[in-house]
């Protein structure tokens, strides 16, 4: 994410400054739409995609093929203009291949068309209450189980029309119906659907330079249009496309049929869509994530917004005859690699499948529906994904995703998910219960081996084990597992300290032998709490400082250090030293010894506040490795060139950028800043400290904050306190202007190999906030958990 330099809220009398600093401001004129030019070259890379795959997905639901291109259209534009994904492209699925055909087949187009209405209307009411983070928490086993399902009752169904007949209502049907099929299957239709496969296979493989030309073109555009013209040129009479007049295309009407059967249509209706297209954002960030410098400019996706947006497109599509819209991964991840920048592409995307669905209508019924059905059918066999097989098998899931893709074959999607979810129930209760606890005795130490999640129902048997241990034992407790509840970890405390009191010794580890357990002081005077998983934090109770005992001539009497260390503050030093070697080193030792041997790489540079209170591996969980961390005083960074006594901070970055090659740099400012008071308080003249001469590299932004034409620092949600955190924000922008004048930085930036970031952290209410840009300029907006992808 490139830094991006932010504005603050301008007087409504000024004019806004879009002009860059330093340099006089443009004459006002028109505001002017314009479109990206990689926003158009993506926008056709996906319709050349989503055309033959919207014809597909209607031919295999069983609705009118118009329906595909209504729904492509609806969702590009309304979706794509609406939704808070701004490069997921929308439309039909072949996730809601399944459900659609059924709906269709019980109670006609019209009424399927008004399910589809009314599930739009309850995604807005789910995402105007914001539980779209909450569709996430279902178990990615219970997800892929049930996209696999539907992936294999696609590859089924469409297999009958490859092979020239037509599908039944159900899988079991379709199978049985299989060998009379292939009995009976037409050569013509087989040998369109073959090409089409081929085509669609070997497409992505061609070799050399010529093929990674040829590879732009669409897969799925080259092999329909190859069946096509095959067919043609050797004069095949086989079913193709036919698009009726428009003015015959069947609207929404009022939904008939039992109410109950009607309710579990809609949910089922909403629980796809939704889950589908939040999953894909979610998909669509880590992909822009993967680009340098995307993410500054498109933002993370907004999972309520993303839900209210397709809500919105699946009332239109229903409305207008179209099928029910999701989050497309194929057309998403067209569109993300084809360059997009803007939602414009997947608006644009959609213009276009209006235009061909009037203009381009002969075109289209030249294609036969055998070519399309066997497209289809290889994207549902995608859908069965190997890679998410070994995943859940890796994780131990693998029979909560067999359960779900054999209920969603055998007995529909919401049936398959209603028993992946009592799967995934059942699977973590027999995770919380079984614990396996052992004893046993070696070279005269007593072994007590804890393997799983030790919780209150493990804890009678816990105990019987531990009274197995003889008074005054040596006894060494591993604990194998990842959660202790209170009661276990109770009854853990209290056999140690009865068994140490008779005698004993306790040593309780980790799940690798040497690893101890570092628990909270349960001191009552003592707040802290370990707040990184190195869990070296130390906190003596309050402390009291006893008055000084007085010489006979009236001066204070001092004892000698013994230990050499400073007093109080060296054995405070000694004891967290102490606390490592004996907490936190085991804990990080291979990982130390691996970065010693292969030398750092981190990837930041995180240039921050001297500030004792701002600790950089709390506010960004990071550890030994991840951050090359530079401090001053008020985060400063001196522009180049000038006479500062002090190149360290140059040094610093120039090292960081070209021999380190960090991918980004990150200048944090903080709430409650010294440094900044100092700037403000500050008079000309005076003596010339070290301190004064280095903050005089902080004198632009107090110029800046100065200057009324100049973009401030703004915090989003609330105004700044007081002038000092105005500065605090204000420093961070400027210093962010002043990095980009070092040759080294405006190199990489200029290769597109380094972003830059602008960070601020309140101390006391330990929030984080980070630069981004909206249409109203740079603001600080506050880092929430809702904001995030998992």
């Amino acid at each position: 994410m490139s830094a991006c330099v932010p504005t603050r809220a301008t007087d409504p009398n000024q004019t806004e400054r879009t002009h860059p600093p330093h340099s006089p401001p443009p004459p006002p004129g028109p505001r002017r739409f314009r479109i990206a030019g990689a926003d158009v070259s993506a926008s056709i890379a996906v319709f050349l995609i989503a055309l033959p795959l919207s014809l597909g997905i209607a031919l295999a639901t069983g609705a009118p093929l118009q329906a595909g291109l209504v729904a492509a259209a609806v969702g590009g534009l309304v979706a794509g203009r609406l939704g808070g994904s701004p490069l997921q492209v929308s439309g039909p699925a072949a996730g809601l291949t399944v459900v659609t055909a059924d709906l269709i087949q019980r109670y006609g187009w019209r009424t399927t068309c008004a399910i589809t209405v009314l599930a739009g209307l309850a995604q807005l009411g789910l995402g105007c209450l914001r539980v779209a983070r909450g569709a996430l928490a279902v178990s990615p086993a219970i997800v892929h189980g049930m996209l696999a399902g539907i992936g294999v009752t696609i590859a089924v169904a469409q297999l009958h029309i490859v092979l020239g007949g037509t599908p039944q209502s159900s899988v079991p049907d379709n199978l049985r119906a299989l060998p009379a099929q292939l009995a009976d299957m037409r050569p013509a239709s087989v040998s369109v659907s073959v090409l089409t496969l081929a085509l669609l296979l070997l497409w992505p493989r061609l070799p050399g330079r010529t093929g990674r030309l040829l590879r732009k073109v669409p897969a799925a555009l080259v092999a329909v249009a190859g069946a096509t013209a095959a067919a043609a040129l050797a004069g095949l009479r086989l079913p193709k496309v036919d698009l009726p007049s428009w003015s015959n295309h069947a609207l929404a009407g009022l939904p008939e049929g039992p109410v109950l059967g009607l309710v579990a249509a809609v949910l089922t209706t909403t629980l796809v869509c939704s889950v589908q297209s939040l999953l894909g954002a979610v998909a669509v960030d880590k992909l822009v994530a993967a680009r340098p410098g995307l993410s500054a400019r498109v933002g993370r996706s907004r999972l309520d917004r993303e839900l209210l947006g397709q809500g919105a497109a699946n009332i239109v599509s229903g409305s207008l005859g179209g099928l029910p819209i999701a989050g497309v991964a194929v057309r998403s991840s067209a569109n993300v690699h084809a360059g997009a920048v803007s939602r414009n592409s997947t608006m644009l995307h959609g213009v276009l499948v209006v235009i061909a669905a009037l203009l381009m209508v002969p075109i289209l019924e030249l294609i036969p529906l055998a070519s399309l059905a066997a497209l289809v059918m290889a994207v549902g066999i995608q859908m069965v994904s190997l890679n998410h097989i070994r995943t859940v098998t890796r994780h131990r899931e693998v029979w909560v995703y067999a359960v779900t893709t054999l209920g969603v074959v055998s007995l529909g999607v919401l049936e398959g998910v209603a028993l992946g979810i009592a799967m995934a129930v059942g699977v973590a209760l027999h995770r919380l219960t079984r614990t396996r606890i052992r004893h046993d005795e070696k070279e005269g130490v007593h072994h007590v081996h804890v393997r799983g999640q030790l919780t209150f129902l493990a804890v009678p048997r816990l105990s019987r084990t531990l009274h197995l241990v003889p008074h005054g034992a040596d006894t060494v407790v591993e604990l194998d597992g990842s959660f202790m509840d209170h009661a276990a970890y109770e009854t853990l405390q209290d056999w140690q300290k009865t068994h140490t009191a008779q005698g004993g010794t306790v040593e309780i580890t980790g799940r690798h032998p040497g690893t101890r357990i570092s628990e909270p002081q349960a001191s009552g005077d003592c707040r802290c709490r370990p707040w990184t998983p190195w869990r070296n934090h130390q906190c003596d109770g309050p402390q009291s400082t006893p008055p000084a005992e007085k010489n006979p001539d009236g001066s204070d009497r001092s004892e000698p250090d013994p230990t050499g260390t400073g007093g109080a503050s060296g054995h405070e030093l000694a004891r967290g030293i102490s606390a490592f070697q004996r907490n936190t080193a085991p804990l990080v030792r291979s990982e130390l010894a691996r970065l010693a041997r292969e030398g750092q790489r981190p990837s930041q540079l995180f240039l921050t506040c001297s500030d004792s209170r701002l600790v950089t591996s709390m506010i960004t969980s990071s550890g030994p490795g991840d951050l090359f961390v530079v401090r001053n005083v008020g985060n400063l960074v001196p522009r180049p060139g000038e006479e500062s006594g002090d190149d360290s901070v140059a040094a610093a970055i120039e090292y960081a950028v070209d021999v380190l090659r960090v991918r980004s740099i990150t200048v944090c400012g903080h709430s409650g800043c010294g440094a900044m008071q100092a700037l403000l308080d500050s008079e000309p003249g005076g003596a010339r400290t070290p301190l004064k001469r280095w903050l005089r590299h902080g004198l632009p932004s107090l110029e800046r904050m100065a200057d009324a034409s100049l973009p401030w620092g703004r915090l989003a949600g609330r105004t700044p306190e007081d002038a000092v955190e105005q500065l605090c924000l204000t420093n961070v922008v400027q210093q962010l202007e002043h990095l980009r004048a070092h040759n080294s930085v405006a190199r990489a930036l200029d290769e597109g190999t380094l972003e830059l970031h602008g960070m601020y952290f309140h101390v006391g209410e330990a929030e984080a906030y980070l630069l981004t840009e909206t249409e109203a300029g740079g603001v600080f907006d506050r880092v929430r958990e809702s904001d995030l992808t998992a």
